[in-house]
């Protein structure tokens, strides 16, 4: 069975159900969403792309976003989303790496041609309009089949070396994550709505095949992205939005609410429930979330290699305030999804006790095939069936999984994943810089900003502003630093290797006006 048939299957159950909205509009009925997308899938048929080729989307938050999606699957194509704040540079390599040959974009991300596309489609143009132009019998056009191990969507997530690394996920993992939603994360209905304010190119993108399953509608905001005065309006006109929110939007989104004075009730109208998480969500403001929002919340836990898919901390969790452990779980990532199994293990990869601090592991049928030409990466994360994920943590008797630390460097701000090597790797271009060191620290905005401590070469001029050019010319706004500290060394081990531990108490010792700042 291939994903193209849960639009099918609601093309034919509900075909005049609005099933896409852009803003307060309806854009697409079932039917319409489907005719669309096999008129397009059968056009890159004919314009030669077999099954198993990639097509990259590299878009804002648009509602044919979802057409090309279901229409890369129509044809047996592999989609591969692009973060739309990544660098031209960046997006360019991911385009090399996939072998990727059409391109689907915005104008505002990819104002000119991006180097290795053979075609390039801006999808509000008259050819993206001639390509969807919808098919007259979608049914007529046959579906690639597809098996449950073939490739559907190729997402790249940047990698310790520097470079991002293609993590391939079929369709069984797909399949996996939209029917573990139903019974781990929240139950839907056909008159739910799923709203799209972070990126599509990410887990709430993927969110969009349960609600398909459900033949739930899927919004879109007119602004394509955050506005919480948008979502709260777009909650009270359409029905209580669904969404997914890293804690930063979540926070926003609370702001909101207790700026304006809403109360419980009127805070249930807007929004059904607020699925929250690729980064820490504090404790304190949880406890605020709920008591402004009321239970509307779930997080989960999980990772690209395992979308969407790891733990979950229900609503009935966040709401008992009785347990006598409450505060515990609350700063947990809660148990088990259904899908899958979950162990502790030390580095020789032997199980650790309840509460023994080590690496989490995950198995199941969530978790991806391996990684896009990179065996070596792949035999390193897939150990024994078991995904290494690099995360810290511990399971208590409970089966409740809190996360400690991270193995990694890994830096995530306001949802984004950022890996100090590849901002050290550009800062070490720029004139000046002898040595570069990136750590990240604690925000109450954004989970974590970016710190850069930065050796000069003797006698060289490096300020600040300079630095933030260099890197703004060369990586995604979003990764380059907040901050900056000049130092004479970095401190180093025996063998060299910068401690960054030591960077990080270093941090924790100083006011933040102490270092050089720029605006995010």
């Amino acid at each position: 069975m291939s994903l193209a048939d849960l639009l099918i299957r609601q093309a034919r159950a509900a075909p005049d159900r609005a099933a896409i909205h852009h803003g307060l509009d309806v854009w697409a009925t079932h039917a319409q969403w489907a005719a669309r997308s096999a008129a397009l899938a059968q056009r890159l048929r004919g314009a030669g792309l077999g099954p198993g080729e990639r097509v990259l989307v590299f878009m804002r938050n648009h509602p044919r976003y979802l057409e090309v999606m279901w229409a890369c699957w129509w044809a047996g194509l592999v989609v591969v989303p692009v973060n739309a704040k990544l660098h031209t540079r960046e997006v360019e390599w991911i385009i090399a790496d996939s072998g990727a040959r059409w391109g689907f974009v915005t104008h505002d991300v990819a104002p000119a041609p991006l180097a290795g596309l053979a075609q390039q489609i801006e999808i509000e143009s008259a050819l993206a309009d001639e390509l969807l132009a919808p098919a007259d019998d979608a049914f007529a056009i046959p579906v690639s089949e597809r098996d449950a191990h073939a490739l559907a969507w190729l997402f790249y997530t940047s990698g310790t070396t520097g470079r991002p690394k293609g993590v391939m996920l079929t369709q069984r993992n797909l399949m996996t994550m939209g029917l573990a939603y139903f019974v781990d994360v929240d139950p839907v209905a056909a008159d739910d709505a799923i709203v799209y304010a972070a990126p599509m190119s990410h887990g709430a993108g993927l969110y969009a095949i349960p609600h398909l399953m459900a033949g739930a509608r899927h919004v879109v905001p007119a602004s394509g992205g955050v506005d919480p005065a948008e979502m709260f309006d777009l909650g009270w006109e359409l029905a209580p939005l669904s969404t997914f929110a890293a804690p930063t939007i979540v926070k926003r989104l609370v702001d909101h609410a207790e700026h304006h004075r809403l109360d419980e009730v009127q805070c249930a109208r807007a929004f059904k429930t607020i699925v929250y998480g690729g980064a820490p969500m504090y404790v304190a403001d949880m406890e605020r979330a709920l008591r402004v929002m009321g239970p509307r919340f779930v997080q989960i836990y999980g990772q690209g290699e395992t979308p969407m898919v790891g733990t979950a901390l229900s609503r009935a969790h966040l709401a008992d305030a009785g347990h006598p452990r409450y505060l515990e779980r609350i700063a947990s990532v809660g148990i088990a999804q259904t899908p899958v199994r979950l162990r502790i293990a030390d580095a020789d990869g032997r199980d650790l006790p309840v509460g023994a601090i080590g690496e989490v592991l995950v198995q199941g049928d969530s978790v991806m095939a391996g990684y896009w030409h990179n065996p070596q990466a792949t035999a390193a994360a897939l150990r024994g069936g078991w995904l290494a994920t690099g995360d810290v943590g511990c399971l208590d008797a409970d089966g409740f999984l809190t996360l400690k630390d991270r193995s990694k460097d890994l830096i995530i701000s306001g949802g984004s994943n950022i890996y100090p090597r590849e901002v050290e790797e550009v800062l070490l271009t720029a004139h000046g810089v002898a040595e570069a060191a990136v750590v990240g620290a604690p925000d109450a905005e954004w989970g974590e900003t970016v710190v850069a401590f930065v050796v000069a070469h003797p006698g060289a001029a490096v300020s600040v502003t300079a630095l933030d050019t260099h890197c703004l010319a060369r990586m995604a706004r979003f990764k380059r630093p907040k901050h900056y500290v000049f130092v004479d060394s970095l401190p180093k081990n025996n063998y060299g290797k910068v401690l960054k531990t030591a960077l990080r108490e270093r941090l924790a010792s100083c006011e933040t006006d102490t270092l050089g700042v720029h605006g995010r």
